[in-house]
């Protein structure tokens, strides 16, 4: 077998696999994750790993090769919290910001940023409506009432928005 064969072979099934996982993990381009795909490919290759496969067995093995790396590079890519952040320098938050009881001014804080980030990422208006209206402790059938919309609606609505702030909390 020869490897420029077998890469020419997979490569449409292998770069909508490439397509799909991005969809759920969006902080890579599709050609970094069909790139990391053929290295394994080739170290494998090289190896013999693939010698009397078949072409359904290699690609699930580049499936399971990406989605871990992809969980590799997401827990490397954790939001570390202010606190840490601050006691990495060597200084205490109490000193920073002059409290006695410095919990309160930290939790909001963090909310101001997720805020933030939540405001400036990429949220449509329909899914900003939905968030600020759960934050108030509408339920799904009043905030469906408010906005016209079914109730069915706002639960995927808020299934996509869950995904997008996933994704926040992972950066």
């Amino acid at each position: 077998m020869v490897f420029e064969e077998l890469v020419k072979r997979l490569s449409p099934k292998l770069k909508r696999i490439t397509y799909k996982l991005n969809g759920h993990f969006s902080f890579f381009n599709d050609e970094d994750l069909y790139q990391e795909a053929l290295i394994n490919l080739w170290q494998d290759f090289c190896l013999g790993k693939l010698d009397n496969k078949t072409d359904s067995y290699i690609l699930q093995g580049c499936y399971f090769h990406l989605k871990n790396y992809i969980r590799k590079a997401r827990d490397k890519a954790n939001l570390v919290s202010l606190n840490a952040m601050i006691e990495e320098e060597g200084r205490n938050l109490e000193e920073i910001l002059c409290l006695e009881n410095p919990e309160p001014c930290l939790a909001d804080l963090e909310n101001k940023i997720l805020m933030g980030q939540i405001q400036n990422n990429g949220l449509t208006q329909r899914e900003k409506e939905i968030f600020y209206l759960s934050l108030e402790g509408v339920t799904i059938r009043e905030i469906g009432k408010k906005l016209g919309i079914s109730h069915v609606m706002v639960v995927k609505i808020k299934k996509n928005l869950r995904k997008k702030l996933e994704f926040l909390e992972y950066r």
